[in-house]
């Protein structure tokens, strides 16, 4: 233990004296370990930035989708009922129902379609509900007098004249009894171009407009160990109490395009790692060759080749080692610092923290390289004979 702190040290102490030499290699080394730690990571939360945004369209990513295979004779209320009992003996926590709804807005223009929808409160868990103003629906929303609705900026521009959600406006949905709903909530528009759309509690929405709303979907957000034997249980249980659903099992998603983008700057600055450990062999055999009598003398007093080969091969790699932490402290800092808001449109809502392996992989390559730039040194001053080394 005491050679190797030996060592060490006194390769710290070669690497002042050079300095110089080896400083622009170490740059590139610096550099090239950034980008290598920096890439991984960033790819870490590219990834979790595209798999929030998948969850927000079709679920969490152990949502399994139900689809009614139709031909029942029940009402939605009844469908409904049947779903939590399934969903009760499965322990299942969250689940929702997506239903449709055929309602007409009070002052709408002819032609007008207002995308309705009807939905529990576990449905903005599931699907990552962000909202751009006002909220989304709670607990207490269906015991309300009146419907509530979440609805879009289209929406609001339609019925509401613009009127901001917050200002909780109201809308008269037209029936055989017509009732004032209002609006709790506006959620961000998902394309350009998006047609009104609404949506409202699947309890107040059968207590409304009994005979207007359908319940032909839900989703099931269940442990990732118990998805696949959900989707084989679910459906036949639901069958069993009469209502037919088709139970999707969760799509496994490949990103591939940050795994080439991954890849390719990867490849980028592993060729820029080779190239500062070739200029750092440069320097490491131009040093080897300058110290050959320092080497010789060392040797004739007793230092093993062991000893010699271990000096030598240890300046490269604290000089390597010392460049990989400042590589991956810059990494760490500019990631931290990446504004997420303005690159993805919106905040990562489970923010991964920096990839511990993403720093592992860093350092290891700096440390690799190190010693590959000085073995080729450490190989020539071990062979290098003593009588030779003190008459250089």
């Amino acid at each position: 233990m005491t050679g190797v702190v030996g060592a060490i040290i006194e390769a710290w102490d070669e690497l002042r004296i050079h300095r110089v030499r080896v400083l622009l290699a170490l740059i590139g080394v610096a550099c090239a370990v950034t980008a290598i730690t920096g890439i991984s990571a960033a790819v870490t939360m590219v990834g979790q930035a595209m798999q929030e945004e998948t969850e927000r369209m079709g679920g969490r990513d152990t949502t399994l989708e139900a689809w009614s295979m139709g031909g029942g004779t029940m009402s939605a209320a009844e469908v409904d009922a049947v779903v939590d009992g399934v969903a009760d003996r499965h322990q299942i926590s969250y689940y929702s129902v997506r239903a449709t709804a055929d309602l007409r807005v009070r002052g709408a223009e002819t032609g007008t379609y207002v995308d309705w929808s009807a939905v529990d409160v576990d449905s903005g868990t599931i699907t990552r509900q962000d909202m751009e103003d006002g909220r989304w629906f709670t607990d207490s929303d269906s015991e309300r007098l009146a419907p509530v609705l979440v609805v879009n900026r289209a929406f609001l521009n339609a019925y509401a004249d613009g009127a901001p959600a917050s200002a909780h406006p109201s809308v008269v949905i037209e029936g055989e009894t017509p009732v004032a709903a209002t609006v709790i909530g506006e959620v961000p528009v998902q394309w350009n171009g998006e047609e009104p759309r609404a949506m409202m509690l699947f309890d107040q929405a059968i207590r409304w407009f009994p005979n207007r709303v359908t319940a032909d979907g839900y989703r099931f957000w269940v442990p990732p160990e118990l998805a696949g034997q959900f989707a084989e249980v679910l459906p036949r249980d639901l069958a069993a109490a009469g209502v037919p659903f088709d139970v999707q099992k969760p799509p496994v998603e490949v990103f591939a395009i940050d795994r080439v983008l991954q890849y390719l700057v990867l490849g980028v600055g592993g060729f820029a790692l080779l190239l500062g450990g070739l200029g750092l062999l440069n320097i490491a055999l131009v040093t080897v060759r300058y110290r050959i009598r320092e080497i010789g003398i060392r040797r004739s007093f007793g230092a093993t080749s062991g000893r010699v080969f271990f000096g030598v091969l240890m300046e490269s790699v604290v000089a390597t080692t010392v460049a990989g932490v400042v590589g991956v402290v810059i990494a760490v800092a500019i990631i931290k610092n990446i504004p997420i808001d303005l690159i993805f449109g919106r905040p990562i809502d489970d923010l991964p923290g920096f990839p511990f392996d993403a720093a592992l992989v860093g350092m290891a390559c700096a440390i690799g390289i190190g010693a590959l730039a000085g073995l080729i040194p450490a190989i020539y001053a071990v062979r290098v004979k003593v009588i030779d080394a003190i008459r250089y």
